[in-house]
């Protein structure tokens, strides 16, 4: 019945008939794995600015996504990774319906979902509709850039070089440049990282968001039918460190659809605002399942990455016992010893520091670079 039910969401996912339809390639390109793309090396083709009147062109019905994003120094400019979607809402009664209805039915979550607001607040992006063959215009730093056309998928990615001189490290905004007369404001947030410093990287589900990943019926209705709930302490102990100037960094096996309510949910749990790594999904290219699995093969690449591109700075790891956190953070250390300066891991499961998971886990790795904690006021004070 599940595979049934998936088959007509894949369906209704698909591109209107009314549409103009778009010439299938033989061998569809693997789409990005996170809305939030690791910094490229320096020698990756850049976007040139755009002509001073240069504009999108977008429709009216159109909206545009620009996801969090993280840019490094590269002598005189910032290396930025801009990624965008542009989808049209599905606002036709009968499809959103059945999509509702075919989603409420994979999940297996109870019937009364249905009337769950909460459910359709953060199921309906899902539902949307991507746009191709469009062009968008985004200012960044006092001048403008023009993104490559989006794919099928709706999603295009580039990599812009803005000069230092006209951005401070820290947060500030990619603003898209809409057609005269469209009043509409698309945005996203840029963090612009120093050379040096500490940066957190955190897990979400059950770090610090109660999720319960480990029961995968539990999973699923905390994730698409409960409000999100903080892990008691975890705000308060973050909060101490990006008081010392410490930059955050969220990494998520949830899918992009859910970057809208989690963005919410840090934000009124007092957690320090920071850049969102998601994954990214369609239901043409897998089935939903495959959201929750795999998070070796999902973070480490990410962890990964993100460190490699800031040599200077420092990292500290924290996640749970849940899934796979410790061997993760484990393997990162071993490529990264130098710039790893902690792990702290909240356990979960029950499991003692002197468990046979954990000296498998971290063997070799010194016993001060990595902590088992269930209560976070026992986190450091300082990093």
């Amino acid at each position: 019945m599940r595979l049934a039910v998936l088959a007509v969401l894949a369906v209704l996912a698909c591109d209107p008939a009314t549409k103009q339809a778009t010439p299938t390639p033989t061998k569809a390109a693997p789409a990005p794995t996170t809305p939030v793309t690791t910094p490229p090396p320096a020698a990756t083709p850049t976007t040139p600015p755009a002509a001073f009147d240069a504009v999108s062109n977008l429709k009216s019905d159109e909206d545009v996504r620009i996801f969090q994003t993280v840019a490094r120094r590269d002598g005189d400019a910032w290396v930025v990774p801009l990624h965008a979607w542009v989808y049209e809402p599905e606002d036709g009664a009968v499809v959103r319906g059945a999509t509702l209805d075919a989603l409420l039915m994979a999940l297996e979550l109870p019937a009364e979902a249905e009337s769950s607001e909460i459910f359709r607040a953060r199921a309906k992006a899902f539902l949307y509709d991507n746009e191709s063959a469009k062009h968008l215009v985004v200012r960044l730093g006092g001048a403008a850039y023009t993104l490559p056309g989006t794919g099928s998928n709706g999603h295009s990615e580039a990599t812009l070089r803005v000069p230092t001189d006209s951005l401070a490290p820290g947060w500030t905004t990619a603003t898209v440049v809409p057609r005269s007369g469209d009043v509409r404001t698309f945005s996203g947030d840029v963090l612009l990282l120093a050379d040096t410093g500490v940066s957190v990287i955190s897990d979400v589900d059950d770090t610090i968001k109660i999720s319960e990943v480990r029961d995968k019926k539990k999973l699923l209705e905390n994730t698409f039918m409960r409000p999100f709930v903080a892990v008691p302490g975890m705000a308060a102990a973050y909060t101490r460190w990006a008081g010392q100037g410490a930059a955050f960094h969220y990494v998520s096996a949830s899918p992009w659809q859910l970057l809208d309510p989690l963005k919410s949910f840090i934000g009124e749990a007092a957690y320090p605002q920071g850049s969102m790594h998601m994954k990214l999904f369609r239901w043409k290219d897998s089935t939903f399942f495959s959201l929750f699995q795999s998070p070796i093969e999902y973070k480490q690449p990410i962890l990964s990455g993100l460190i490699a591109q800031f040599p200077q700075r420092r990292f500290v790891l924290v996640g749970d016992s849940g899934e796979k956190d410790p061997e993760v953070y484990a393997a990162i250390y071993r490529v990264h010893p130098q710039q790893v300066a902690g792990i702290y891991i909240r356990d979960v499961t029950g499991e003692a520091r002197d468990a046979p998971r954990y000296q498998t886990a971290f063997t070799g790795i010194p016993a001060d670079r990595w902590t088992i904690f269930t209560d976070p006021a026992t986190l450091p004070a300082a990093l």
